[in-house]
């Protein structure tokens, strides 16, 4: 059975939608797509019309790369007001042998998150931190071992229940199945985790167009995180501010003259544009470049003093991710401000190694651990589609009593 996953990103600026599979154990990039957004404000939706018009835009670029429909995903949702909560569980094990299987897990999973949601919240997911089989403790994997009594300590994640409810239902409204909800933040550290910081404690920075995520995590589980109010597009409206230009304008400034740091920006080289008021103008590269640098400053000052009051420990790494990451000379900002421990993510997947994909990527990652976990398989398209698939080869970029939440955990709790 081929192993293709699709993952959807939607974004204040951008909706970003990927398609992978999962060949001998390494993740290869099918399809991606990124289109602007639109009715959609600080990652909720405002008007469903043009969000679903940008969602379906989206599907209609990947499936004209495959050549198949796109029905199944893996969706982000909004991390306003989420809680973090310990929980710990424990059951006895039932089998003949007394030998743990996934089964078992999924039930020790359910049995530490019995009674633990507030009335207004819904449950996204739960980590598992580790696991103890009779005597033995922090076991990461227990499938195979033998015992009476399987024990867990997990972090459940649960937000307010519209911020999954009106994403599950835009994909829904659409024709898109969503097999499994994640937050973006949980996609980030699973996007970045290496040997090096796996077992640590650690930051996520996450630049998005309207706001900025922190995210602490402790050995890659994410326990904490803290939503800034300031992203990319801040930057594009210092620049049309300053220059009095359209936005579009602003948004070409800064990607493809400024630069993040005025370190190697120059006074002579100059920006030729037409400002609102119809005059022709010529923007220094300096003078714009020390503009941005100024807002990214700003939020990565702010993000810095986050860390500091979601934790007293020592934060050994931190990541910056999001689109605005990816700017020319962005690492001098981040080693200014954040320090020798602070680095720029990079997106590994051939064929987008560009940061705004890092959330769809990690949750796909994700996905695929939470299989491992529970043994089981999953492809998000049928078999024809599968023959379909393989014969459009040369066309894709591969490069190396059901309720709406009974679907989304069908494949975790159950089925």
């Amino acid at each position: 059975m081929k192993h293709i996953y699709s993952s959807i990103d939607i974004g204040s600026d951008t909706i970003k939608l990927i398609v992978c599979e999962l060949y001998k154990n390494k993740l290869n990039l099918l399809a991606a797509s990124s289109v602007k957004s639109k009715g959609i404000k600080k990652g909720l939706i405002t008007d469903v019309e043009e969000a679903s018009a940008s969602v379906k835009k989206a599907f209609n670029e990947v499936e004209d790369m495959l050549g198949i429909n796109i029905k199944k995903v893996i969706a982000s949702v909004p991390s306003y007001f989420a809680e973090f909560s310990m929980v710990k569980g424990e059951i006895a094990v039932k089998t003949d042998d007394s030998v743990i299987t996934g089964e078992e897990i999924v039930d020790v999973l359910e049995e530490a998150m019995q009674s633990k949601l507030s009335s207004n919240k819904e449950m996204v997911t739960i980590i598992p931190i580790d696991f103890n089989v009779d005597d033995k403790k922090e076991i990461k994997d227990p499938k195979g071992l033998v015992g009476t009594r399987l024990g867990t300590r997990a972090i459940m994640v649960a937000t307010p229940k519209k911020n999954i409810y009106s994403v599950v239902s835009l994909l829904e409204n659409i024709g898109i199945e969503v097999v499994d909800i994640s937050l973006g933040s949980i996609g980030d550290i699973y996007a970045f985790k290496n040997k090096e910081n796996r077992d640590k404690v650690g930051a996520v920075i996450n630049i998005g167009a309207e706001t900025t995520t922190v995210s602490l995590y402790n050995k890659s589980v994410i326990v904490k995180n803290s939503i800034i109010g300031l992203g990319g597009k801040n930057i594009d409206n210092d620049l049309a501010y300053m220059y009095k230009i359209d936005i579009e304008e602003a948004i070409k400034l800064k990607e493809k003259f400024a630069y993040a740091h005025k370190k190697f920006a120059s006074s002579n080289d100059s920006y030729e544009v037409v400002n609102q008021n119809g005059e022709a103008i010529t923007i220094k590269q300096l003078e714009a470049s020390e503009v941005i640098m100024s807002r990214i400053e700003e939020i990565l000052t702010l993000a810095r003093k986050e860390i500091s009051i979601l934790t007293e420990k020592k934060v050994e790494y931190i990541i910056v991710t999001g689109g605005v990451s990816n700017s020319a000379h962005f690492e001098y900002m981040v080693a200014d401000i954040l320090g020798k421990d602070a680095i720029i993510g990079n997106v590994k997947l051939l064929g987008i190694r560009k940061n705004k994909y890092s959330s769809a990527v990690g949750n796909i990652v994700y996905f695929i651990h939470k299989l491992k976990l529970k043994g089981k398989e999953c492809t998000m398209i049928s078999n024809n589609d599968m023959e379909v698939l393989s014969s459009n080869k040369k066309n894709v970029i591969n490069i190396s009593n059901e309720t709406m939440l009974g679907k989304v955990f069908g494949y975790f709790f159950g089925e």
